[in-house]
């Protein structure tokens, strides 16, 4: 339990340095999505693989494109349209749906059911972000609603892909996904925004955040908790991105941070825990289920030894032949 609990603290890493971003990104960083998701992608990952030290091999080559276009390359350039093209409350709620999406695609890829109360804590999750997040009123552009849907999708896609293709370390794959992702957007930064932006000293302190802790240091955590407690258990922690983004406004932007906020806050802890609650609960059943197995064994091997104790001869004793009676006859003549 206190593992699953350890593991729980390193997967949080990456939802809270997510939510970090939208402040770094609105202060510091220039207006310029395909580059961004190039100078995010690209040195996290030269990186992590310098530190890997391991090139893609066999099927890697590929995968490693593919989950790159899904969880890098694509969903970066996905999330910087959002931002342009929604009001951050409607483009929240609409990613804060992914916990649903991570169960969905863990049952379908990697057969991991989703159980009751895991479902409930994501939908409490998501009212919880509408409440905190989504105001109403404001005009919703369906280009964006479809940017973010599209997002939210990819990412819980190349998530669950991520887990699944299991069979190199987490440093490794991730380093090689945010490589091919930065590539891949590459030549599209270049033709349609042309030259790369120009950075100042503050911008090239925010892209140095954004990719090194929240990329390379954030998607490490994020996998390594995908493989160790599955879909379900992380889309509930990732609850803790929009959270963070409303506390940072609130403490280092100055943002006002009302009573419906305060609200929205805590039905999204609820959901999480709730959903925590159910995985503790399964996890005692499966202990206790041990536990009672193990003593049942304990208890057949001791009856076991019992009885095979009783069928040896004692130490000491004789043993005693019967004396039949035609040897009596002999031994009195």
């Amino acid at each position: 339990m206190e593992d699953k609990w350890r593991w729980i603290a390193v997967t949080a890493i990456a939802p809270v340095a997510w939510g970090s971003t939208y402040v770094v990104t609105r202060a510091v960083l220039p207006d310029t999505p395909l580059w961004g998701a190039v100078l995010r992608a690209l040195p996290a990952g030269l990186l992590l693989l310098a530190v890997a030290r391991r090139r893609p091999h066999g099927a890697w080559w590929w995968r490693a494109f593919v989950l790159g276009a899904l969880n890098a390359g694509g969903f970066f350039v996905l999330v910087y349209a959002v931002a342009r093209l929604l009001p951050s409350g409607i483009a929240s709620t609409v990613m804060a749906t992914s916990p649903l999406a991570l169960m969905g695609f863990g049952w379908m890829l990697l057969g991991q059911r989703p159980r009751a109360l895991s479902l409930a804590g994501a939908l409490a999750g998501v009212a919880g972000v509408a409440v905190m997040l989504y105001g109403g009123g404001s005009a919703v552009d369906p280009l964006g609603l479809v940017a973010a849907v599209a997002a939210m999708l990819l990412s819980a896609v190349g998530y669950v892909l991520a887990t699944r293709w299991n069979d190199v370390d987490v440093l490794s794959s991730t380093a090689w996904q945010l490589v091919a992702g930065g590539v891949l957007v590459l030549p599209f930064a270049a033709v349609v925004e042309g030259a790369p932006p120009a950075l100042d000293a503050a911008a090239i302190a925010g892209f140095s955040y954004v990719s090194l802790v929240a990329t390379a240091l954030a998607y490490l955590a994020w996998f390594a908790g995908m493989r160790r407690l599955g879909p379900a258990v992380v889309g509930l922690v990732g609850l803790l991105n929009p959270v963070t983004g409303v506390a940072l406004g609130a403490l280092v932007a100055g943002e006002a941070l009302t009573w419906r906020q305060l609200l929205g806050l805590a039905i999204v802890l609820v959901g999480i825990g709730v959903g925590q609650v159910s995985r503790a609960g399964q996890a005692a059943r499966s202990s206790r289920t041990t536990r009672v197995g193990t003593a049942r064994r304990r208890r057949d091997d001791d009856l076991d030894q019992s009885a095979s104790a009783s069928r040896k001869p004692r130490v000491g004793t004789k043993n005693v032949v019967p004396v039949t009676a035609v040897e009596k006859s002999r031994m009195r003549s």
